[in-house]
């Protein structure tokens, strides 16, 4: 019986699923599938038994008593501990998948992602800046580090099935590998104002070569993300910080990323994506211990999404990743 489900569930999601462009599809349909027959057997089981007895216990014309039947321990056993069993199964699948949604490959493929009403801007590490249109290579796993510059957005691709919603004020992120070469459309599926029907975007996955040619024929080619970022620290911050790891005024910059911080209440910190950004903005958020003497201005207002990004990029490229 469980094999003869299995078959049925497997053609159920081919025939009837969107295509699936990334083998995580695959499993999700799968999973999907399952939901979606268990269910109709309950269905069923629920509407069939309820027909079945209501026709054979209808009231008849001797008006002869219904039996009185307290319980049945068995019976109660089996229709609470067999939908347990199944949700228990759904439970566990579906954190199995969860899991390899959000356990980000060590060398994954980088793009960064900006929502603004009602267009999306990719940005390249090499310095190349494209807008609604995504392009990426087959078969490597790619992750988009996503922000917004107004509203939530959320980043939709309904073949790979996968969506994240994209934040102001902070980074979130997602990734797929396609094994495809395609054309694919992405939606963005958080109402955001008037046109987000119009807020389209489509994702090119082309051959690892021609991938690579692509993403070397940049008009805009000059600084790369890093080496922007790297101006922006000297013009900006030179001041109170250097990029080598001697104190100034500040902390120095060097090494700095994925380095474990220790603040002034005692608590520990991460330096990531998120911890840089908010040093910027919110200097006084989160102060590194012996470092509360001087009270560092913000840059909030002053630095575009697009900059912080480049700073971000010089201290992970500073590092070698």
């Amino acid at each position: 019986m469980s094999v003869f489900l299995l078959l049925i569930q497997s053609a159920f999601a081919e025939r009837f699923m969107p295509y699936q462009g990334t083998a995580i599809a695959a499993e999700i349909d799968y999973l999907y599938s399952f939901l979606l027959i268990v269910s109709l057997i309950a269905f069923v089981i629920l509407i069939g038994g309820m027909l079945y007895f209501a026709l054979k216990y209808r009231r008849k014309a001797d008006n002869e008593p219904t039996p009185r039947i307290t319980h049945n321990t068995a019976l109660e056993f089996l229709w609470s501990g067999i939908p347990f069993i199944i949700f228990m199964i759904a439970f566990a699948w579906g954190l199995i998948i969860h899991k390899k949604m959000v356990d980000f490959p060590d060398k994954a493929f980088e793009v960064h992602v900006t929502g603004y009403r009602w267009a999306w801007d990719f940005q390249y590490k090499s310095g190349k800046k494209i807008t609604n249109e995504l392009y990426v290579p087959a078969g490597e796993p790619v992750k988009l580090i996503m922000t917004s510059k107004d509203v939530i957005h959320s980043f939709f691709i309904p073949a790979f099935r996968v969506k994240q919603d994209v934040v102001p004020g902070r980074y979130t992120a997602l990734w797929f590998e396609a094994k495809t070469p395609g054309v694919y459309q992405v939606f963005c599926t958080e109402y955001c104002g008037t046109n987000h029907s119009r807020m389209l975007a489509k994702l090119h996955v082309l051959p690892k070569k021609k991938f690579e040619k692509w993403l070397s024929d940049n008009p805009y080619k000059g600084l790369s993300l890093a080496q922007r970022g790297e101006k922006i620290l000297k013009g900006s911050c030179a001041a109170c910080h250097g990029l080598s790891n001697a104190r100034k005024i500040g902390p120095g910059f060097q090494g700095l990323w994925g380095k474990e911080r220790v603040l002034e209440d005692g608590t520990t910190v991460v330096a990531d994506a998120e911890y840089i950004r908010n040093s910027i903005l919110y200097p006084q958020k989160q102060i590194v211990k012996s470092y509360n003497q001087v009270k560092m201005n913000s840059y909030q207002g002053q630095l575009s999404e697009d900059e912080l990004t480049y700073i971000i990029e010089y201290f992970k490229n500073e590092k070698g990743n």
